[in-house]
């Protein structure tokens, strides 16, 4: 098999979006993608694999949600959709926030792009930043913590 390019990802990932199925893995050489439309849906493997266009090996990602507990007085801010995770709004920007920075419900922190559309994300809590889960540019998965909040009061 060729190498899959971001386009063939995204052309899958739109094609997956406007079928019936449930659920899609492909697997090939230096990919491993899985998406599903149930929200309780969890990969079997062990961690997760991208490959950017032109990329000469795969590169290991955060691990899945079911892999790893939060903190049980932390709360998570999770991926509303699969995509390509920015924590400012623009290359060389600050970021949205910080760990220890202060976050009400509708606090934008983060951007998560899918074929050119861009989802504002939310903090959706009144608490404090206490972890960063993934990095800039980075794949998510939906569903995926990006944050882990420590919730006010």
């Amino acid at each position: 098999m060729s190498k899959i390019s971001q386009n063939d990802i995204e052309a899958l990932i739109e094609l997956f979006d406007r079928s019936d199925w449930r659920e899609l893995r492909v697997v090939g050489d230096g990919i491993d993608l899985f998406v599903s439309k149930d929200p309780n849906a969890r990969r079997s493997i062990d961690h997760a694999v991208v490959v950017s266009a032109g990329a000469a090996a795969p590169t290991p990602v955060a691990q899945p949600t079911a892999a790893r507990t939060p903190p049980a007085h932390l709360v998570a801010i999770r991926a509303p959709c699969l995509g390509t995770f920015y924590n400012a709004p623009k290359p060389g920007a600050p970021p949205f926030v910080s760990i220890g920075q202060s976050v009400s419900l509708d606090t934008e922190v983060c951007l998560i792009e899918v074929m050119k559309l861009f989802t504002t994300v939310r903090a959706g809590v009144i608490g404090t930043i206490r972890e960063l889960l993934v990095a800039d540019t980075e794949l998510v998965e939906f569903d995926q913590p990006l944050f882990y909040v420590e919730p006010d009061g």
